[in-house]
C-alpha cells in the first residue's frame, strides 16, 4: 500500500497474485481448502480484485517475458500458449513449494547465479514464499531474469561487433597489404580502404558501448543475487516461525538432575545470573559502566567454569571428532562477510571498525560475529583437490553482534550479548558427502551436550525461521530451569554451495574414473593425455561447538543446589583442578 509508484505496484500486485494462485490452487487440489498455508490466502485476499483465480494452474516461465511465471485457464481446454519449459505436476512439490530436484538439468549447481535463477524461476519464486520473503525480494527475482535475457542479448550484439570489427581489420590488412601500405593503390582500393576503417571503428565503438551497458547490468545483477537467500532443501518444513519448527528428538530427563541434586517438590530454581552473584563471580554493573548495555564481566570460579567448557569443547572436538584447531583474525573484510553471506543482508548486526581506524587491504573491516567467517574464509579462491576433503576446523573465539533487531528481548543475564565465546565447527566437503557431514557435525555438538548431561532437543528449522545463507539446520536446545523453557545453544547449518560460490572456493574430483582411459593407454606405452577435471563448487557447514556462554547458563542452572552451591559436571573437574562444588562465599 506504500508503493506509490504505479508500474512497481502493478509488478508487487501482479507477482503475489500469480504466485498466490498457483500455491492456492496445488493446495486445494490436493489437500482441500483447510490445507492452505495462512500466508498463501492473505496473498490471495490481497490480490482478489486484480487477477482472478483459476482451479488450472501451470507452472512454466516465458521466454518472451520474462516475469510471466504461471499460464493459468478456467476450463480443461489445452493452453493455447503453453509455457516452453514442462509442467512441474503435484508429485514435484514439497513442504508447499517445488522440490529442488526438479532444477533444470543444465544446472550444475543448486546455489543461485543468474542463469540457474531464469532457468528456475518458477522454483526459486516458490521458495522465497516459503521463507515469508518480502515483496521486494521476490520483485527483484523477476528483475533478475529479465536482466538475464538482456545480458543474453548484449552479449551477442557485443560478440558479433567484435567479429565485425575482425572482418573489417581483416579487409584493411589485406588492402594494406595490396597497396603497400596504402601508397600504391587505385581510387576504388583507397576507397574500399577508407571504409573498412571506418567500419572496423564503428565496431569497436558499438563493442566497447555495449561492454559498458553489460557491466552496468551485471553489476545491478550481482547486488540483486547478493541479497537472495539459498535455495531451501527438501526436508525443511513450511512454517512462518520458531513455534512451527519441527521436532527431531529429545534426550535427557529434565527431571533427573533435580531428583540427583536434591532439589524437592518445592524448591524453585534460580537464573543463572542469581546463582553467579551467590558464588561473587558476577560483575554485570561494573561490566556496563565501562562498556554499556548487553556486556558483562565474571570473575572467580565463574570466570574459571567459562573457561573450563571451553577447553573441553576444543578438548573433543580435537580429540574425539577429528577436527583441527584455528586462531584466527579477530577483524575481517568486507569481502570476507560477503563470502559467508553476512553481507550485504546483515550489516546492521555487525560491528563495524572505522576506516580512520582500519582497513582490511583497503577494503571495511567488522568485528567478527562468528569464527565461521574466518575459518571458511581461509580458503578462499582456492581450488583444493578431492583428497584433501574433508577439511574440519574449530576455534574458541570471542564473537561480537550488535543484535540490532533484537532490542528488549532478552535483557537479563548472559543469554543474549554484544560479546561472547564460541567453540565453531567448520567443515569443507564435496557434495556427495555434504548431507552425512551435517549430520556428522550436528552430532558433535551433542555429544558435547550430553557429555554434561544437559537435558536437550534437536529440532529442524522451519522455512520461515532458517538462516538466510542454510539450506537445511538444525537447532540444539539445551534445557533451563531458571527460565523453565529450552533455549537456542547451537545452531548446525549446510549452507550447500551457497557460500563456496561466493567466495569461490572449489575442489577438483579425483581423476580415477575419468582418467581410467588413459591410464590404461598408458599401460600399453602410449601416450595419451589425460584429460583435466573441472573444478567443482565445494560445500560448507558451520555449527556452535557450542556457544560457551549459553553453555555456562545451563551449567549453572542445571546444576545448582537448593543451598545456593553448583555442583562441577565430571568431565569438567580435571579443568576445575578437581573441584567438585562451588560454594557461596
Amino acid at each position: 500500500e506504500r508503493m506509490r509508484d504505479t508500474q512497481q505496484r502493478r509488478c508487487l500486485l501482479t507477482t503475489m497474485a500469480k504466485c498466490s494462485v498457483a500455491f492456492l490452487s496445488v493446495a486445494v487440489r490436493r489437500n482441500g481448502r483447510s490445507a492452505v498455508p495462512a500466508y498463501v490466502q492473505a496473498f490471495t485476499t490481497t490480490t482478489k480484485t486484480h487477477h482472478r483465480a483459476s482451479p488450472r494452474v501451470s507452472f512454466g516461465v516465458s521466454t518472451s517475458t520474462p516475469t510471466r511465471l504461471f499460464s493459468t485457464s478456467d476450463d480443461d481446454t489445452p493452453n493455447p500458449n503453453p509455457p516452453p519449459s514442462s509442467p512441474i505436476g503435484l508429485s514435484s512439490l514439497v513442504n508447499g513449494r517445488i522440490s529442488r530436484t526438479t532444477m533444470s538439468s543444465n544446472t550444475n549447481s543448486n546455489s543461485l547465479d543468474a542463469k540457474t535463477l531464469t532457468e528456475n524461476l518458477p522454483l526459486v519464486l516458490s521458495h522465497l514464499l516459503s521463507r515469508r520473503a518480502s515483496p521486494e525480494t521476490i520483485i527483484s527475482a523477476e528483475r533478475i531474469a529479465t536482466l538475464n535475457a538482456e545480458r543474453v542479448v548484449l552479449i551477442n550484439d557485443k560478440n558479433n561487433a567484435l567479429q565485425e570489427r575482425k572482418v573489417q581489420s581483416t579487409t584493411v590488412g589485406n588492402i594494406m597489404k595490396a597497396t603497400k601500405g596504402g601508397t600504391d593503390g587505385s581510387e576504388e582500393q583507397m576507397s574500399e580502404l577508407e571504409g573498412a576503417k571506418a567500419a572496423s571503428t564503428a565496431a569497436g565503438e558499438l563493442a566497447d558501448e555495449l561492454e559498458g551497458k553489460l557491466s552496468v547490468i551485471e553489476g545491478e545483477q550481482n547486488g540483486l543475487l547478493a541479497a537472495l537467500p539459498n535455495l531451501l532443501d527438501d526436508v525443511v518444513p513450511d512454517g512462518s516461525d520458531e513455534s512451527e519448527n519441527a521436532l527431531v528428538m529429545e534426550w535427557g530427563d529434565v527431571k533427573a538432575l533435580p531428583t540427583k541434586l536434591e532439589w524437592g517438590d518445592d524448591f524453585e530454581p534460580s537464573w543463572h545470573d542469581d546463582l553467579a552473584v551467590g558464588l561473587n563471580g558476577w560483575m554485570a554493573d561494573e561490566a556496563v559502566a565501562m562498556s554499556g548495555a548487553r556486556f558483562s564481566a565474571l570473575k572467580g570460579n565463574i570466570a574459571r567454569l567459562e573457561r573450563a567448557l571451553s577447553s573441553f569443547f576444543l578438548d573433543t572436538h580435537v580429540d574425539a571428532h577429528g577436527y583441527t584447531e584455528a586462531a584466527v583474525p579477530l577483524v575481517v573484510s568486507r569481502s570476507s562477510l560477503e563470502g559467508t553471506s553476512q553481507l550485504p543482508k546483515f550489516e546492521d548486526d555487525l560491528f563495524k571498525i572505522t576506516p580512520e581506524s582500519h582497513t582490511c587491504n583497503g577494503e571495511d573491516a567488522f568485528l567478527i560475529p562468528t569464527a565461521e567467517v574466518p575459518l571458511t574464509n581461509l580458503h578462499r579462491d582456492s581450488i583444493l583437490e578431492e583428497s584433501e576433503l574433508p577439511l574440519k576446523y574449530c576455534a574458541l573465539t570471542p564473537c561480537f553482534r550488535a543484535e540490532a533487531g533484537s532490542y528488549g528481548r532478552d535483557t537479563r543475564g548472559l543469554i543474549r550479548s554484544h560479546q561472547f565465546y564460541k567453540v565453531e565447527m567448520v567443515q569443507i566437503v564435496t557434495p556427495a558427502t555434504s548431507a552425512q557431514a551435517h549430520e556428522e557435525l550436528t552430532q558433535h555438538a551433542q555429544n558435547c551436550l550430553e557429555a554434561l548431561e544437559l537435558p536437550y532437543r534437536k529440532v529442524r528449522l522451519c522455512s520461515g525461521d532458517i538462516g538466510f545463507g542454510a539450506c537445511h539446520c538444525y537447532d540444539l536446545e539445551v534445557w533451563l530451569p531458571g527460565e523453565g523453557q529450552y533455549r537456542e545453544i547451537s545452531s548446525c547449518s549446510n549452507t550447500g554451495d551457497f557460500q563456496a560460490r561466493r567466495m569461490g572456493l572449489r575442489y577438483r574430483p579425483s581423476p580415477v574414473a575419468d582418467n581410467k582411459e588413459a591410464a590404461e593407454e598408458k599401460g600399453k606405452g602410449k601416450k595419451k593425455k589425460a584429460k583435466k577435471i573441472k573444478p567443482e563448487l565445494c560445500h560448507t557447514l558451520n555449527g556452535s561447538g557450542l556457544a560457551v556462554g549459553r553453555a555456562l547458563v545451563a551449567v549453572l542452572e542445571n546444576y545448582q543446589t537448593p543451598n545456593g552451591s553448583v555442583v562441577v559436571p565430571k568431565v569438567l573437574q580435571p579443568y576445575m583442578g578437581g573441584l567438585e562444588i562451588l560454594t557461596p562465599e
